[in-house]
C-alpha cells in the first residue's frame, strides 16, 4: 500500500462517492482498483499527488488524449472548483485521510449541485450520499 497515487482535484470527490460506474470497463476497472485501496484498512495513509493533468484515475478513461482530456474545458472547470474548495495547488501532496478531512471541512452536504455542476454522475446520487455518510461518520468520530 505504500504507492502514491495521482489525483486531479475533482477526483478526491469522485473517489469519494464511487460505486461501480464508470465510462468504460477498463476505466472501471482501475477505479475500483484505486478506490479499494483507499477504503481498505489503513487507506487512510494512501499518498496522493495532486495533478492537473491525466492523473492514477484517468489512465484508462476513453476521453484521455495525451496528459490532457477531450472534455478540458469542463474537466478545468471541475478541478478549479474543487482546487478552491479544498485548498489544493498542483504538486500537493497528501494522505486520503487528509483529503477526507478536507472534505468534511469544506464540503458541507448539499453542496455537489453547483461544486460538482457538468458531471454527469451528479444525478445519480451517489456523490452526494457518500458526502453525507462521511459528515455523519467523522461527527461520530468527534463524540467518541
Amino acid at each position: 500500500m505504500s504507492a502514491s497515487v495521482t489525483f486531479r482535484p475533482h477526483h478526491f470527490l469522485c473517489a469519494l462517492g464511487f460505486a461501480g460506474k464508470g465510462y468504460s470497463d477498463d476505466f472501471t476497472a482501475n477505479m475500483a482498483s484505486i478506490v479499494d485501496r483507499l477504503r481498505a484498512p489503513g487507506g487512510g495513509a494512501v499518498q496522493i499527488e495532486v495533478t492537473y493533468q491525466a492523473d492514477s484515475i484517468c489512465a484508462p478513461c476513453p476521453h484521455k488524449r495525451g496528459q490532457s482530456c477531450e472534455k478540458a474545458a469542463k474537466i478545468a472547470a471541475l478541478d478549479t472548483r474543487h482546487a478552491r474548495a479544498l485548498s489544493l495547488a498542483d504538486g500537493d501532496c497528501l494522505t486520503w485521510a487528509d483529503a477526507q478531512a478536507r472534505i468534511v471541512a469544506h464540503v458541507p452536504p448539499g453542496s455537489l449541485a453547483q461544486l460538482c455542476a457538468g458531471c454527469q454522475w451528479l444525478e445519480l446520487g451517489l456523490c452526494e450520499a457518500a458526502l453525507s455518510e462521511l459528515h455523519t461518520s467523522h461527527t461520530e468520530k468527534g463524540r467518541g
